[in-house]
């Protein structure tokens, strides 16, 4: 059974500034399976954004394969590719991208809204329980601005898991957040992946990557290197140690 959930070859993307051409991937090869927690590092202008842009079906190669979930994407139209990133994919943004006049329930169920065969009810539904399933049973009825940055970033997370993807791909989703909330940010996608769900994210910060179970680490636009975590950090222990006293000693 094949179990891999991406399979990238010999991936290339060109920018063209002018005259100017910025080789923002030259050459990528990596397979991301069922089940995995990859954190995708590097500074700026190492590839890492362009990387999940293409993954996320947001924008195309230059060259190369990309399969998600046995799917060649390459050849695929933009209404192909839309309907693909709502079936497979959910997204996790820095700046949580909720509607700002709308409710956390109902911030969920926007993704749901673009299927057909799902009933308002089930919508509902579904909704409810993406929001019971990130600790939000008692804040669905909030408008963002009623919530603190991390509610909002859970707010988020239910609604990239609504659709049941097979990915859930997150940009920087610790960037804006408190120490002590970015753990437990990431004590939620530890426990999302123990479940089951594979989790691709980017990071610039190596201690938000230990997290993960691999790190990949981009530079000029090649991977320089990727390491299965050996000293992994498990969020539910780091919040158990974490005090006023101590908190500096898990600054990020």
């Amino acid at each position: 059974m094949n179990n891999t959930v991406i399979e990238i070859k010999n991936l290339r993307k060109d920018y063209h500034i002018g005259e100017v051409t910025v080789h923002a991937l030259r050459g990528v090869d990596i397979k991301i399976r069922t089940g995995e927690f990859v954190a995708i590092m590097g500074t700026s202008g190492s590839g890492k954004s362009t990387m999940l842009n293409i993954l996320g079906c947001l924008d195309k190669p230059t060259a190369g394969d990309y399969i998600l979930d046995g799917i060649n994407v390459n050849s695929m139209s933009k209404d192909e590719l839309a309907k693909l990133r709502n079936i497979k994919l959910g997204f996790v943004f820095q700046s949580y991208n909720l509607l700002a006049r709308t409710t956390a329930l109902e911030n969920v169920e926007l993704p749901l809204f673009y299927d057909s065969k799902v009933s308002a009810k089930e919508r509902h539904d579904r909704a409810i329980k993406a929001l019971e399933s990130v600790g939000l049973a008692d804040r669905m009825y909030h408008m963002p601005n009623q919530l603190s940055g991390g509610q909002q970033q859970r707010v988020a997370i239910a609604r990239s898991l609504v659709n049941d993807p097979v990915l859930i791909l997150a940009d920087e989703p610790t960037g804006n957040l408190d120490t002590r909330t970015s753990v437990e940010i990431m004590e939620l996608f530890q426990d999302l992946n123990d479940k089951g769900k594979t989790v691709v994210f980017v990071t610039h910060e190596p201690d938000i990557a230990k997290y993960a179970t691999r790190n990949v680490a981009f530079r000029d636009g090649k991977i320089k290197k990727e390491f299965m975590v050996e000293e992994r950090l498990f969020a539910r222990d780091v919040l158990k140690n974490m005090t006023v006293e101590n908190i500096e000693e898990f600054d990020i």
